[in-house]
């Protein structure tokens, strides 16, 4: 029996969501997408039972793209879906893994070899955060149940596994019955929930202000000399950085620049040599691949950072030196995304470091 024959019944008897008979109707389909959203929603905000507040999210620099929430059930996101994915794309690519993908069987045996390599990868992703100290239990709560911080640390990796595989099933769901994909529905709802977030929290960070751009300029304009901000050389700094006005017409200009080029078409002329003086024109787009390899460079620093975090915890610096979770220094600094001013303007690093 081939190795091949060998895994192929365990696939078949992994659980999955049965996929729809007939046609599905437009209106059937989204209400499932708006369920699984929902969903998605009210599990990000439901809190790890017995997770401490000194924890660390290894993935928060890379939550606009694996979804998810900090310190929730899934906490994960869409992350072991996407390892998952490369590594078999990897096996496969490599023909270290032989299948015809062309043949029902053989696509059969890799879409459940992807599911096997999810529930994989979640115990991958999950398991080393908790053995390297960085999800940690709260023991004042364990003290007060009356059971060790190991029972408590078990509880809380069972929720990690528990809320990686809600996410597998609801990227299923909705891939069978509803629109689009889970995964690229779980993150349009991360980013839009970050956006709304981002125009009307009105919570205060470290300094004070509030955290959402309209708040802040409500108390900037009631606190504030506007002359002073906008005449002097410290204050249109305040004004763009501060205040936001530079993420926010940023965050436009880009919008519209990936919305320009994402309809912008290239025509091949074309000329057919069987019917002389034809001629005719094919579009093809300029941006194909979309975001699909963005995911997949994001997804490969997570886990690379993963790695870094760990050895830097035992001393290794290799990949670098972290406070938290944020890279200081060597390879993973340079690789980290930029989420503000102060990961890019040369005055405003230096001063985010000797501060």
């Amino acid at each position: 029996m081939s190795f091949k024959e060998s895994l192929d019944p365990i696939f078949k008897k992994l659980p999955a969501v049965a996929s729809p008979e007939g046609h599905v109707h437009f209106k059937k389909k989204l209400m499932w997408t708006l369920g699984v959203l929902v969903l998605y929603f009210a599990l990000a905000n439901v809190p790890l039972f017995g997770l401490s507040a000194d924890s660390i999210d290894l993935f928060e620099q890379y939550r606009a793209f694996f979804a998810g929430a900090s310190n929730s059930l899934i906490l994960l996101g869409i992350g072991p879906i996407v390892t998952a994915s490369i590594v078999l794309q990897l096996l496969v690519g490599a023909n270290v893994i032989n299948l015809d993908l062309s043949n029902p069987s053989d696509q059969a045996f890799f879409q459940g070899a992807q599911k096997f390599m999810v529930f994989v990868m979640i115990v991958l992703e999950a398991l080393p955060q908790i053995m390297g100290g960085y999800i940690q239990p709260d023991l004042d709560l364990a003290t007060s149940l009356g059971v060790s911080g190991t029972i408590i640390t078990i509880l809380i990796f069972v929720q990690i596994c528990i809320g990686g595989v809600l996410i597998l099933f609801m990227d299923e769901v909705v891939s069978k019955w509803g629109i689009g994909s889970g995964v690229g529905l779980f993150i349009v709802a991360g980013v839009s929930q970050q956006i709304v977030t981002g125009l009307f929290n009105w919570q205060s960070d470290s300094s004070g202000l509030p955290i959402g751009f309209l708040p802040k300029w409500i108390y900037i304009i009631q606190n504030e000399e506007l002359v002073t901000l906008f005449t002097t050389g410290q204050g249109l700094l305040y004004v763009l950085v501060t205040g936001g006005i530079l993420a926010l017409v940023s965050t436009v200009l880009i919008f519209l620049l990936v919305v320009f080029v994402e309809s912008t078409r290239i025509e091949i002329p074309l000329a057919h040599s069987a019917v002389r003086g034809a001629r005719g024109k094919f579009p093809v787009k300029l941006i194909y691949a979309s975001v699909l390899p963005m995911i997949l460079v994001r997804a490969l620093q997570a886990n690379i950072q993963l790695i870094g975090l760990l050895l830097s915890g035992r001393g290794i610096t290799i990949f670098g030196e972290y406070i938290g979770s944020q890279p200081i220094n060597g390879i993973m600094y340079y690789l980290a995304p930029i989420h503000s001013p102060y990961d890019w303007i040369p005055s405003l690093v230096r001063d985010s470091f000797s501060g």
